[in-house]
């Protein structure tokens, strides 16, 4: 394990998980999605039922951390703690490694769990953040067209973790007030021909455009229906969009795993 100096004053352990037989420090597949998933691991956070299998298919960023009051120095918390938390996180990855993702792990002890999420988020240029609910089973992902990211970035996750599976994937657009049914269905149909394209069969891919007065409501009640929810990033802040916006009240409602697509990042 090495320890990483990290740009708010913050020590994070990096320890890295690949697939089973790999090299440890192997650099992961560049057709896996890469995703963030954040775990509260000293208060009693574990890895959902079914993580393991949604994330088969991609290069896990496994994030443990743990808030500490200000006055508390990290260094002082991960003397005290550090052991035990790397010892729950070395647990999950094995989970995570045994299905067949690539998992990297950080243990980081934190007086601002939005600054570090942003920024594990963009240190390991992370396509998607999941919100960890657990799933029985994948059979079925709801994918709403909203938010505003780019469809190469939604179709690029999607087609990343479901391509080689048989995932059923539904596209689901509320109309705008200014577009019209034949626009939004013109636009769901692009989309479906980027997920063809990158090897989602089109026998699996169905689309539903409508009206909705409240999208969000929409969302979280049609996704009663399905296993796993895919949303792109709609606020300026990417964790106020993870713990406090529309993916949350999906999350809330739905009870199932969220992935929320985050945005490219600015040049700098």
């Amino acid at each position: 394990m090495t320890e990483t100096p990290t740009d708010d004053g913050e020590r994070a352990a990096n320890d890295d998980h690949g697939a089973p037989g790999d090299r440890p420090d192997a650099a992961a597949p560049t057709d896996r999605p890469s995703v963030l998933v954040p775990l509260e691991v000293l208060k009693g956070a574990s890895l959902p039922n079914g993580t393991p299998e949604l994330l088969a298919n991609a290069h896990v960023v496994l994030l443990g951390y743990h808030v500490i009051p200000e006055q508390t120095a990290a260094e002082q918390a991960r003397e005290q703690f550090g052991e035990t938390g790397m010892a729950k996180l070395d647990e999950f990855a094995d989970a995570l490694a045994a299905a067949g993702a690539d998992v990297e792990t950080r243990l980081v002890f934190t007086h601002d769990e939005a600054t570090t999420i942003d920024r594990l988020i963009y240190e390991h240029d992370c396509l998607a953040v999941l919100v960890p609910n657990g799933v029985a089973q994948v059979e079925s992902v709801l994918f709403p067209l909203r938010g505003t990211v780019g469809v190469e970035r939604n179709s690029r996750l999607v087609a990343g973790l479901f391509a080689d599976t048989d995932v059923d994937v539904t596209l689901y657009h509320a109309l705008d007030a200014d577009e019209s049914p034949e626009d939004g269905a013109s636009f769901a149909a692009d989309v479906a021909a980027a997920l063809a394209e990158r090897g989602i069969a089109e026998d699996r891919i169905d689309t539903v455009v409508e009206d909705a007065t409240v999208p969000v409501d929409a969302i979280a009640d049609r996704a009663a229906s399905y296993d796993v929810v895919v949303m792109g990033e709609t606020d300026p802040s990417v964790t106020t969009f993870v713990f406090g916006m529309p993916s949350a009240q999906v999350a809330e409602r739905f009870l199932g795993p969220v992935l929320v697509v985050q945005r490219a990042r600015p040049e700098e």
